[in-house]
C-alpha cells in the first residue's frame, strides 16, 4: 500500500498532548488507571491478512488501561475495525469509520470511539470504530508516563502517523467493498475523527485514490492549517473550540483550501470546550456537536 504523504506537515504539540490524554492525573506524575485485559470483539475484522504491511518487525503487544472517564488501548500492532451496528431491521444505508485520537501513542476508545459509534448505530448508522496502529511506547505506565513528561518538557512536536493514514485508508476500501454485507448503499460511507483521528481522516480524505477516500469527512477539534484539496475531495464538517490549546491559535485555513477546490465544508468554531471534548457533556455550546453532525449529515442526503 501506498505511503501517505501529507501535503503540510501537521503536529500535536506533546507538552499539551501528554496533559490532556491521561488528564490531571499524568500532570501529577501518576496514571491514574488500571491495567485491564485486551478485551476480545468477536465481530472485530482485522484490516489486513495476516502482518500489517510495515510492521513485520513490530515486537510490541497491545495494552488497555481502565480510566475514570474510559478506556485506553496502547501499543496497537494488529489494527483492525470494530463494527458497532444498528438494531436488526433500523440500518439506514450509512457507514462512519470512527478514527479515535491520542497523539498516536494511544486511543480513547470509549469517549472517542464506543460513545460515538452507539450515538450512530442508535440511529440507524453502520459505525466502524477503527483500531489503528500507534507509536510504541513502553509497556511499564510509569515508564510510559515518564517519556511523555520528557516529552512535553522538551517542546517535542508529534508529526501525522504514516502506519494509521494506511490503516485509515484500508479501513475504507475494506467497508466499500463488503457494503453489500452491511447493506451500506453507494455514496454513503463517512469518516469521523478526533485529534490524532482527525488528522488521520484528514489525510484519508485527501489521499490520491478516490477508492480509498470516504464519501464524507468530518474533523473534531484538528488541524485547521492549509492543505492542497482536490476537484473530488469530499464533503468536510469540522468543529472545534476557542480556546483548544492544540489547533485554535492559528488561521482557518484548511476551509479556505476546501472552498478554493469548490467542495462543500461546514465549520462549528464553539466559545468553550478545550480540547478532547468528545462525547462529554460540560454544559457547553460544543456539546451540541453531535446534532449538528446530524443536521449535516441529514442536508446532505446521507441520512434521513
Amino acid at each position: 500500500m501506498q505511503r501517505s504523504r501529507s501535503p503540510v506537515f501537521r503536529t500535536l504539540i506533546a507538552a499539551c498532548v501528554g496533559l490532556l490524554a491521561y488528564g490531571s492525573a499524568c500532570a501529577q506524575g501518576q496514571s491514574g488507571g488500571s491495567p485491564i485485559p485486551v478485551p476480545t470483539v468477536s465481530n472485530a475484522i482485522r484490516l489486513y491478512p495476516g502482518v500489517a504491511p510495515g510492521s513485520e518487525a513490530a515486537t510490541h503487544t497491545e495494552q488497555w488501561t481502565q480510566f475514570a472517564d474510559g478506556r485506553r488501548a496502547r501499543n496497537v500492532v494488529e489494527p483492525m475495525l470494530i463494527p458497532v451496528l444498528p438494531a436488526a431491521g433500523k440500518a439506514n444505508g450509512t457507514a462512519v469509520i470512527v478514527a479515535p485520537g491520542g497523539a498516536f501513542r494511544l486511543l480513547s476508545m470509549d469517549n472517542e470511539g464506543y460513545l460515538v459509534a452507539n450515538w450512530l448505530a442508535q440511529r440507524g448508522v453502520s459505525a466502524f470504530i477503527l483500531k489503528y496502529r500507534l507509536v510504541e511506547t513502553p509497556a511499564r505506565e510509569e515508564d510510559f508516563i515518564r517519556a511523555r513528561q520528557q516529552g512535553a518538557a522538551s517542546g517535542q512536536r508529534i508529526g501525522t502517523l504514516p502506519l494509521a493514514v494506511d490503516d485509515g485508508r484500508r479501513a475504507v476500501q475494506l467497508v466499500r467493498e463488503h457494503a453489500a454485507r452491511w447493506g451500506l448503499l453507494p455514496g454513503r460511507l463517512g469518516m469521523i475523527g478526533f485529534s490524532a483521528g482527525a488528522m488521520t481522516t484528514l489525510d484519508v480524505a485527501t489521499g490520491p485514490n478516490a477508492a480509498t477516500r470516504p464519501d464524507f469527512a468530518a474533523m473534531l477539534y484538528g488541524p485547521m492549517g492549509a492543505v492542497d484539496v482536490s476537484a473530488d475531495a469530499p464533503p468536510l464538517f469540522l468543529a472545534l473550540a476557542a480556546d483548544d490549546p492544540l489547533f485554535a491559535n492559528g488561521d482557518f485555513g484548511l476551509v479556505s483550501s476546501w472552498k478554493k477546490a469548490g467542495r462543500p465544508v461546514e465549520l462549528h468554531f464553539y466559545e468553550r470546550g478545550g480540547h478532547g471534548f468528545g462525547m462529554k457533556t460540560q454544559g457547553l455550546s460544543s456539546d451540541a456537536w453531535t446534532e449538528q453532525f446530524w443536521a449535516w449529515m441529514r442536508m446532505r442526503g446521507v441520512v434521513e
